[in-house]
């Protein structure tokens, strides 16, 4: 989230596609609404269904699942052809200018360099053109030569007509042009505009591009690191921004360091493969941030080592895990299945065991047949829940329902332990606009349930006394682990949190000899991390959330001199406080505002002023560029970085309703992940005709609401259902409140047929497309009563290209009237 949700307010347009904010994210919703009173804000809705933003949008516009893209791509090439966009930033902030080498295409839905026996890019054949007079790169900033990105991206688009649009995502033309003309609106000095999204855009095989394409139209509109502007991710849990940041997948480490490969075998080879350089020497050419990876690498490795990482064993990086292949959760479920597993050394053997703690995997999960067959290859399970889960019961799952093996058949030994809710522990969320803010416990955990961090103390401390006892391979992985908590067994989270932050561990001082930090201290910034042994830091994106001021994280002061809702002294928002990221991009080539009433940060002749300036604070304008991140010093309109294109293309669902009309011989993305075991079947529409999406209801927290025993948070949403559109129930004989019965080529789920007017029949290419919904908050273990199907009964398991996220957006199903079901 570049903004944050205080700073909706300060928007003239908001379109908000793949997200249903009123109903999901209803406390931050209150921005957008707080926008239309006090600016006249136009709010606009893009969803398949007729939502409840929807009925408080300005403009509301259908469209197909899956689709977006499409939609998106119309809009800029409206904004090109019309000269409805901010030139003047695109040329200073992106790298529109930049020109592109030779060896890039795209023809027939393939990009240069695919190989088809891989299914992959040769990502080189991407690459920029250097300048044959200079070291740097060749660029044009008069954005007219044929390879610059500018004009590359102009062709790329060209084909998404308003016809286009409407053949491929079935929005009716002339509601797509007022879409169109409403959000080009904001292509200005004058105006901002943000994009706000949420699983909607995420959940699809193309969901990086899908996001990627709507952060290319805000840049081409120039609304990128100005307030109002923005591209706005709604998180469904108030902390999955911070679980994000401390390393919650397997191929990043805290801070977005990047998890180490197999290969790397010293810390000098992980840094230069993992460093970017700077790949420009222009005026605007970046002051590259992430130069400063090594500092970020070795204080993150004292964190975790302590006195035993020293400059002599490469401060410890040889215990640091690393990975040889795809560790994400979805892979981890196949090679369960298959009975597949590595070990050390590299070789395979049946599974041995799975720790899932805060997931429900058999819940969530997709295809949810192999993911109860997978956890019956296991020898034991943990699971850490408060309530038990579909996952914790995985062998219970109703045989008339699910393929569940028979119990006697099970090894799996299942362990659940029990843990403490939201309310029963400490410690801090940092939420979709990266505000790290304190919470206090409400009340003590019942029973034996513990603190998630003693959960894990636990477990770690008694996997080291084993250690300590048997030995065992790379015993120092383990034992050099340093844990000085005051309570080893139960840390104390402030403890814990100004570990994250950083401290000194000797003096620290500047280039010039002057003392920064005495020993002992905290960090203030993360500009005093050191790659000398002289610091720790558990996340460099976390330092100053618990400076020498004490617990900034706590902080409450609603002060705000700034007019525009940016709050400095409430909370803490990585990085270094800064409430609106790229800020630079807020301000001219002089350093002026594009927007004197809502400026970011302003150049006083001295130092950069307002939010907490993106770039070095008295770094004239031209000495850097907004993007300190990119080695570029620019934003990128063109990206050679992502897996399926340095342009993003639509494709059709993996389970496609239709050939791609743009190319048909390419229908849905080449490099998207599709698995193969006897348990992954895959529907055409000949079969299943009816495109199916799931969604998330306000009544309901997740899975966990209908484990209420006394079943009051159920009385408002009493029960399962598919929300169906009356033309296809009409169609099918269903009737209100009758029973519906859905079926993919996984299975089949029954339930109450919700007949409603939201969802439209579409024409796709002349051809007539229905879709139903399905929520996805039931499932087979609650409080009695409030069962019902898992939705992911019906999803297939396939992924996008560049984060595995499975596609539950968009596949297809058949539709039946089910005499009889029960729900």
């Amino acid at each position: 989230m570049t903004n944050g949700w205080v700073d909706i307010k300060n928007t003239d347009v908001a379109l908000i596609m793949g997200g249903n904010p009123a109903e999901n994210h209803p406390c931050g919703f209150k921005w957008v609404i707080e926008a239309k009173k006090t600016r006249n804000a136009k709010v606009i809705s893009v969803d398949p269904r007729f939502t409840r933003t929807s009925a408080v949008a300005d403009l509301y516009a259908p469209l197909r699942p899956g689709t977006d893209i499409a939609f998106l791509y119309g809009i800029m090439n409206y904004a090109i052809t019309r000269k409805r966009f901010h030139e003047e930033y695109v040329k200073l902030h992106t790298n529109a200018p930049f020109v592109i080498g030779e060896k890039y295409s795209f023809n027939d839905g393939l990009f240069a360099g695919y190989d088809g026996a891989k299914k992959e890019y040769d990502k080189g054949t991407w690459s920029y053109e250097p300048d044959p007079k200079t070291s740097a790169y060749h660029v044009d900033p008069t954005l007219e030569n044929p390879r610059c990105v500018f004009q590359l991206l102009k062709k790329h688009v060209e084909r998404y007509t308003p016809e286009m649009v409407e053949k491929i995502c079935g929005t009716p033309k002339d509601q797509f042009l007022k879409v169109a003309e409403l959000v080009t609106s904001t292509g200005n000095a004058e105006r901002a505009g943000t994009i706000i999204y949420a699983l909607g855009w995420t959940q699809h095989s193309t969901g990086v591009q899908i996001i990627r394409t709507a952060a290319m139209l805000q840049l081409l509109l120039g609304n990128v690191g100005r307030p109002g502007g923005g591209v706005n991710a709604l998180r469904g849990h108030s902390n999955i921004q911070g679980a994000t940041d401390i390393a919650g997948t397997f191929e990043i480490l805290p801070g977005y360091l990047a998890t180490p490969r197999g290969g790397l075998n010293t810390l000098t080879e992980y840094l230069e493969k993992v460093t970017p350089t700077t790949l420009n020497k222009q005026a605007w050419s970046s002051m590259n941030y992430w130069s400063n990876y090594p500092k970020f690498a070795v204080s993150l490795l004292k964190a975790l080592y302590g006195k035993s990482s020293t400059k002599e064993n490469d401060w410890g990086y040889a215990w640091l895990p690393k990975v040889d292949g795809n560790y994400s959760w979805m892979y981890m479920f196949d090679d369960m299945y298959r009975g597949k597993s590595k070990r050390a050394g590299g070789e395979e053997s049946g599974p041995e065991g799975f720790i899932t703690f805060g997931m429900n995997p058999v819940g969530i999960g997709p295809n949810s047949d192999k993911m109860i067959n997978a956890l019956a290859k296991l020898k034991w399970m943990v699971v850490v829940e408060n309530v038990e889960i579909e996952t914790a019961a995985f062998w219970k799952a109703p045989k008339d329902q699910y393929e569940t093996p028979d119990a006697k058949n099970i090894p799996t030994e299942v362990y659940l332990l029990p843990a403490s809710g939201f309310a029963e522990k400490d410690g801090t969320f940092t939420n979709s606009a990266r505000w790290m803010q304190w919470k206090w416990k409400a009340i003590d955990p019942p029973g034996q349930s513990k603190t998630d961090q003693e959960i894990v103390s636990r477990i770690f401390l008694a996997v080291r006394d084993l250690y300590k006892k048997e030995g065992g391979a790379l015993p120092e992985q383990v034992l050099n682990v340093t844990w000085n908590y005051t309570n080893p067994i139960n840390p104390d989270l402030d403890e814990v949190l100004k570990e994250i932050n950083g401290k000194a561990i000797t003096d620290v001082k500047d280039k010039d000899g002057k003392l920064v930090r005495a020993a002992g201290q905290q960090l203030d910034s993360f500009a005093h991390i050191m790659d000398d042994g002289s610091t720790l830091c558990g996340n460099w994106l976390h330092t100053g959330v618990y400076s020498s001021a004490g617990n900034n994280a706590k902080r409450r002061n609603n002060a705000d001199p700034t007019g525009l809702g940016m709050f400095h002294e409430w909370g803490f928002s990585w990085p270094a406080n800064r409430r609106i990221m790229y800020n630079r991009a807020s301000a001219d080539a002089e350093g002026k505002p594009w927007d004197p009433t809502r400026p970011g940060i302003v150049w006083n002749g001295e130092k950069w002023v307002g939010d907490v300036p993106d770039i070095k604070p008295d770094s004239p304008p031209g000495q850097f560029g907004a993007f300190i991140m990119l080695p570029e010093g620019v934003a990128r309109l063109y990206a050679a970085a992502l897996n399926d294109g340095p342009f993003p293309e639509h494709y059709e669902a993996m389970e496609a309703a239709g050939e791609n009309p743009l190319h048909p011989k390419v229908t849905s993305n080449p490099v998207g992940v599709r698995f193969a075991s006897d348990k992954d079947k895959y529907g055409t529409a000949n079969d299943f005709p009816v495109v199916c999406t799931t969604y998330r209801l306000t009544e309901h927290y997740h899975y966990w609401t209908k484990h209420h025993a006394n079943g009051r948070l159920n009385e408002v949403q009493p029960g399962f259902f598919v929300e169906i559109p009356e033309g296809l129930a009409k169609e099918k004989g269903i009737s209100n409140g009758g029973m519906v019965k859905v079926t993919s080529a996984r299975g089949s789920i029954t339930g109450v047929a919700m007949v409603t007017k939201r969802l439209h029949q579409m024409q796709i290419g002349g051809k007539q497309v229905w879709h139903v919904g399905v929520p996805l908050h039931w499932g087979y273990t609650g409080a009695k009563g409030h069962t019902g199907p898992l939705a992911n009964k019906l999803t297939p398991t396939v992924m996008d290209a560049n984060t595995w996220t499975p596609e539950y957006k968009t596949f297809l199903v058949k539709v039946e009237k089910a005499e009889g079901g029960v729900a």
